[in-house]
């Protein structure tokens, strides 16, 4: 499948700072990618370059077949972004700001704009300078899915929103994934990106450290097992299983964690009387302090 964005040692170096450092990255059609790390990491400036907001210091970032750098405007007109730090015209209402921007675009449905206002509960009647934080972030989120773009550049999308609001913004983006658009969201909330992400990146000092499925990063993450047996547990048995590791006992149960796969484990205790096990799956917010501890 043809890649929908693609960067080759795409580089921003900020005077002596390095913003990002030769990111090979590709995004397919359909996908969600969700972008990871602490401030920063280079979330920002990655997703300012590829909409041509910063221009690479090296490299090539491309934007449905568009080199960036070479024809911005082309990509604005294809792409729904909404910035981490969004900001509108105060004076003008939501409705008068939005339809300004449709204007820009070449025209917008006015019943979509309707719809997603509805949809987020937002007033557009009213001023953006007297809406709330969280409303005016409404109104980004519309700016940036009025126009049904092919691609969606989103950066911490649910800023300042209740969580009824963030559970429809992700139905939003289930939406515009099932229309087979692409979507490349940064985000600190590790739930929101675990939620709707296909892929996740990990940036870590202007580097991406690892790009992989959010099913795969589970597969390897470490689980958290709790066994009580009928028994002392068997522990030489369980220590010597693949995988095993801070292995404790506590009367007639054990504790563990286990690296990826279980099947060792559960091979292992076969022959042993297991009266419960309970298992505690790795979230994306544990891999991903994992893989900093890791990285440190």
């Amino acid at each position: 499948m043809a890649a929908v964005i693609r960067t080759s040692g795409l580089t921003k170096n900020y005077g002596g700072t390095v913003g990002l450092t030769g990111l090979d990255l590709e995004v397919t059609a359909g996908t969600v990618f969700g972008c990871l790390g602490p401030n920063g990491a280079g979330k920002t400036t990655l997703l300012r370059l590829l909409v041509g907001l910063l221009h690479p210091s090296q490299g090539r970032a491309e934007v449905l077949g568009i080199d960036v750098a070479h024809d911005p405007d082309e990509v604005h007109r294809r792409v729904g972004y909404l910035p981490g730090d969004f900001r509108a015209y105060p004076d003008l209402t939501g409705e008068e700001y939005l339809r300004f921007l449709g204007d820009l675009r070449g025209g917008v449905d006015a019943a979509t704009v309707e719809e997603l206002a509805e949809r987020l509960k937002l007033d557009l009647s009213r001023r953006i300078g007297a809406l709330s934080h969280g409303n005016r972030q409404k109104v980004g989120i519309v700016q940036a899915f009025m126009h049904d773009p092919p691609v969606l550049i989103l950066d911490e999308p649910t800023s300042g929103l209740d969580p009824l609001m963030q559970r429809e913004f992700l139905e939003l983006v289930r939406g515009a994934r099932a229309d087979d658009r692409t979507i490349l969201l940064s985000s600190h909330i590790l739930t929101e990106v675990e939620a709707v992400a296909d892929v996740v990146g990990i940036l870590r000092q202007g580097r991406m450290v690892t790009v992989d499925s959010v099913e795969d990063l589970k597969a390897r993450a470490l689980r958290r097992i709790d066994l009580t047996f009928g028994h002392e547990p068997p522990m030489a048995v369980l220590a010597a299983t693949p995988g095993v590791r801070e292995l404790r006992a506590d009367g007639r149960r054990a504790h563990l964690v286990v690296v990826g796969s279980t099947a060792d484990l559960v091979a292992a205790l076969a022959p042993y009387r297991v009266e419960d096990l309970v298992s505690h799956d790795a979230d994306l917010e544990e891999i991903f302090l994992a893989h900093y501890a890791e990285e440190g």
